[in-house]
């Protein structure tokens, strides 16, 4: 097997997990030429690293073979320790890496202490790869921005509700379905109080609604909920803060009154900038959800105003978008709002990055080009 092929089979590995936030996805092989010995892959922070599994999966045969890892191997004690001393006292006599760790504390430096420790170093090998399964972890590091996707429900014609606000259910449940994988994949899940107030949501995951394939990789982790409330308008009693897990509010500066109405609940409440128009500055809002909670990838399931929004102030890395064979008609609500688009220049592109039947729906996925 090529060394391409060896580390393909990391990257499945790395994928079996939907989210190992705060930490990288990563997957590590270990062969004796065409020969597998141990394989492993990071499940959760706190826990072992993908080299460590699979030195523990290989055991005495660990000793000269071959590391295939999708990551450069950390050279800093954290949580766990450096998996540069595991590779070399196991006896690595080689490691081939995927995609060099963005993280300033490894930043080559794992890769140094293996050449010293006389272990041959090989790579990047499919780093275009390696790099996709991490690029909210690489955006975080370099950017110190979380990887934002927006998610979407359309009819055909571009509707996401009728003028009434009704929308249950625009797609079908295997479409629904695979928005539990989305949640369960990202580290937060972000909304504004308008659909708060309009819809009630839970933003959490419904493992049981999760697609049968995704059930087994799925940790319980219930990702960050976050609200964008300026005024903090939320209801106190709204479903999603009796939820298990944890609930953030981004505001500006809202009376104490307002603030009164969530002591003793079980939520934390940050003030944060706003705009020169008096509004929440959205790009500060998602740098603080990567420094404060470091966010790698972040969902916003919200309504055409605050979607547009974001889009315009330039925080959305990618649109997905699920279109239900139906039309609502001309007087039920837009995509998206995106006001002062008047010429053809002044479009916004994408680049389509992804197109698949869900269930009778249909799901494209788009970058922003300028992104």
């Amino acid at each position: 097997m090529t060394s391409e092929q060896m580390m393909q089979r990391a990257v499945t590995l790395a994928q079996s997990v939907l989210s190992a936030t705060p930490n990288p996805r990563v997957g590590c092989v270990l062969a004796h030429d065409d020969r597998i010995v141990g394989e492993g892959y990071h499940v959760r922070a706190g826990e072992a690293h993908a080299e460590v599994n699979a030195i523990r999966d290989a055991g005495d045969e660990a000793r000269g073979a071959t590391a295939y890892v999708t990551l450069e191997p950390c050279s800093h004690t954290g949580k766990t320790p450096p998996c540069v001393d595991a590779l070399i006292a196991a006896g690595i006599a080689k490691v081939v890496y995927g995609s060099e760790d963005p993280n300033p504390k490894v930043a080559g430096q794992g890769l140094q202490k293996l050449r010293e420790a006389s272990i041959e170093v090989e790579g990047p090998v499919l780093e275009k790869q390696c790099r996709q399964i991490n690029r909210g972890f690489i955006k975080r590091m370099t950017q110190g921005m979380p990887w934002v996707s927006c998610k979407m429900a359309m009819s055909l014609d571009g509707r996401t509700a009728m003028a009434s606000g009704e929308s249950k259910w625009i797609t079908g449940a295997d479409a629904r379905a695979d928005v539990q994988r989305m949640r369960a994949s990202h580290c937060a899940v972000v909304t504004g109080v308008n659909t708060i107030l309009s819809d009630d949501p839970g933003l959490n995951v419904r493992e049981e609604e999760l697609p049968e394939e995704f059930r087994a990789l799925y940790t319980g982790r219930q990702p960050l909920r976050v609200i964008l409330d300026s005024a903090l308008r939320t209801p106190p009693d709204s479903r999603l803060i009796g939820l298990p897990g944890q609930t953030v509010f981004l505001t500006r500066q809202p009376h104490q009154q307002q603030k009164d109405r969530f002591a003793g609940v079980d939520v934390d409440i940050h003030e944060l900038p706003s705009t020169p128009a008096n509004r929440l500055d959205l790009a500060a809002a998602m740098a603080f959800l990567a420094e404060k909670y470091q966010c790698n990838e972040v969902m916003l399931e919200a309504g055409p105003t605050l979607s547009g929004a974001a889009i315009q102030a330039g925080i959305v890395d990618e649109v997905v978008i699920y279109i239900g064979p139906r039309f609502l008609g001309s007087d039920a609500l837009p995509l998206f709002h995106l006001p002062g688009i008047q010429r053809m220049q002044d479009h916004i592109a994408l680049h389509l990055s992804d197109m698949r039947m869900i269930g009778e729906d249909f799901c494209i996925s788009a970058r922003i080009k300028s992104v």
